[in-house]
């Protein structure tokens, strides 16, 4: 790949702002910091461990001219894989579970990636990887990323999401208590957990997960819920949960509702599991105090959710967060556009 083109991939992915949420809670004023992935080249948080595999891989040699990259996804990812692997000048194949948003499917569609769907009979998402790997050992022309067991993944967050979030505060003159974020891979909570703590030892990090499939808490997949991207049927391996703090489970419908409150009262468009990350938020700052720091991310906009029940009325149920946030205005962090984040930036002249 030309070092033209690697350095306007470069400039496109990470780098984003980070956003001082304001918002009360039974009236008392609270702040929230969340990094705005929405920003990314194609929308989601997941560019960034595309582009630093699939840079990896070709350095390494793994990844040969014409090599054809299969992976398992429930949406993002593979839209990243789809975009970037294009840019690397790679046919690709996503396998992706059926009762996904339609809006993946066609943005996948869209950058001329092969779709296979499968369905919950066919395996579900174990299917989807299973699937994925058989393709590899068959034939010695595919690629697998394998984004649940590279630590290429939480190293992109180490190197790059963590090291924002670490100098957009420290510029902020803010030391952080927490960092949240829901786990679909494992590699966001993992690798920004690693860079907060390299900075200060005292950060807790905290995984989420749907209350309705407490996947992590129980060791195995039991029940469904809607926040798709998380949760994947599994535990990643590139989980490690001696350097992680406790579980928070959030509902599905209360991360709706908080992606709605968003959407509606700040004009932030975002996600479901970006709800579900301020909610866990909240939770920590119930727990921590109202001025304790807490850190999180937005993975991705609303844009991939018209279909689902993101635009739709969601009930409020007791026990729900979102029903006593209002939330009341928010500030940008500056890009950290001065230094240099990533190691092989020098060589590209980002």
């Amino acid at each position: 790949m030309s070092t033209h083109r690697m350095q306007g991939l470069r400039r496109l992915v990470g780098n984003t702002p980070l956003l001082a949420i304001e918002y009360r809670w039974r009236g008392r004023t609270r702040t929230v910091y969340a990094k705005c992935e929405q920003l990314n080249l194609t929308g989601s948080i997941k560019d960034r461990m595309a582009l630093h595999l699939l840079d990896e891989a070709t350095r390494s040699g793994r990844l040969l001219p014409g090599s054809t990259i299969v992976e398992a996804s429930s949406g993002n990812t593979g839209i990243s894989f789809a975009a970037i692997g294009r840019a690397f000048g790679h046919p690709v194949r996503i396998f992706m579970p059926d009762w996904m948003s339609r809006e993946r499917t066609d943005l996948i569609a869209s950058f001329g990636a092969t779709i296979v769907p499968v369905s919950r009979d066919e395996g579900g998402f174990l299917g989807c990887i299973a699937r994925a790997e058989a393709m590899a050992k068959e034939d010695p022309g595919v690629f697998l990323p394998s984004q649940f067991s590279n630590e290429a993944n939480p190293l992109a967050h180490e190197k790059t999401t963590g090291r924002e979030i670490v100098e957009q505060l420290s510029a902020a003159g803010i030391r952080l208590s927490a960092f949240t974020a829901g786990v679909g891979t494992g590699g966001t909570v993992m690798g920004v957990g690693r860079a907060l703590r390299a900075h200060d030892r005292s950060v807790l990090i905290h995984p989420v997960e749907p209350a309705e499939s407490p996947t992590m808490s129980t060791g195995y997949k039991i029940g469904r819920h809607r926040i798709q991207g998380i949760s994947d049927e599994f535990i990643p391996p590139v989980i490690h949960f001696d350097e992680l703090d406790d579980i928070l489970p959030v509902n599905d419908g209360d991360a709706i509702l908080m992606a709605q409150k968003l959407a509606r009262e700040l004009g932030l468009g975002v996600g479901i599991s970006s709800g579900a990350n301020m909610a866990a938020a909240v939770t920590l700052q119930n727990r921590l105090g109202d001025t304790a720091p807490i850190a999180t991310v937005f993975p991705d906009s609303n844009k991939k959710y018209l279909s689902t029940d993101l635009l739709r009325e969601e009930p409020v149920r007791r026990g729900y967060l979102s029903a006593d946030v209002e939330f009341t205005g928010f500030t940008a962090i500056h890009r950290v556009c001065a230094i240099c984040l990533d190691d092989t930036a020098v060589e590209t002249g980002r």
